[in-house]
């Protein structure tokens, strides 16, 4: 198992979030959805070492992450694209994605075949390489911040919200290079567009009130009533 999350409880100050929950992540992509507030982005910065657990274990690879400092945790091979991207705007598309693979010992000595890999897999990037970040569309922009993280060489991607202000038109593309990346890498994305997540992932968890409310595959959450009219608007 590349991810697997025990128990795992925890919150801000007195504020408890998550409460008990159980997930892994093997060599597949894994939705993970929710209403807002349920505790989505809190199990993310839980494994990203940004919230310290108040009990239970995150392992990556068999090891121990949790409570570990955010850019260990890069550094061991678990890439992050936040929801706000966190570009660098007055920087080219080549040297955001440069910078993906600077400071991270698996990602720094494959550069070269990594850029290969993300421009294939996002053709638009290798006609703007040149082009200022701060000047390209949000789906453009979302593109980078994939591209940048995939830099790293990571054994383990995580996207939160990856179609947050995007066009419907973007947000499929989006997802379909996603679905060709999980051959790749494992990942896990928060989404709130459930319907075209459920296309590009294996399996998924549905979150609520801080608790693992369902675990199912694709199809299965597909079809699963409770999903359909909370989360498809069926």
């Amino acid at each position: 198992m590349i991810l697997d999350v025990k128990k795992l409880e925890t919150g801000y100050g007195k504020l408890q979030v998550l409460r008990g929950i159980d997930l892994s992540v093997g060599q597949e992509s894994v939705g993970l959805f929710g209403p807002n507030g349920a505790g989505k982005t809190t199990l993310i910065n839980a494994v990203m070492g940004m919230v310290k657990p108040w009990s239970g274990s995150i392992e990556f690879e068999g090891s121990r992450i949790g409570g570990m400092q955010t850019h260990m945790v890069a550094r061991a091979g678990i890439a992050l694209v936040p929801q706000e991207r966190e570009l660098f705007p007055g920087m080219s598309v080549a040297d955001n994605l440069e910078l993906g693979a600077a400071y991270v010992p698996r990602g720094k000595g494959i550069k070269d075949k990594q850029l290969e890999t993300v421009l294939a897999l996002f053709p638009i990037l290798k006609e703007r390489y040149k082009q200022l970040v701060g000047t390209m569309s949000g789906g453009q922009q979302r593109m980078v911040a994939i591209g940048r993280a995939l830099m790293a060489n990571p054994a383990l991607l995580i996207l939160d919200e990856p179609s947050l202000g995007l066009q419907p038109s973007i947000v499929a593309e989006v997802f379909e290079r996603l679905a060709v990346l999980k051959k790749d890498v494992a990942i896990l994305v928060t989404e709130q567009n459930v319907r075209e997540s459920l296309k590009a992932i294996d399996r998924g968890y549905v979150i609520e009130n801080g608790r693992v409310l369902l675990e199912d595959t694709a199809e299965g959450l597909a079809k699963n009533p409770h999903v359909v009219s909370a989360y498809l608007g069926l």
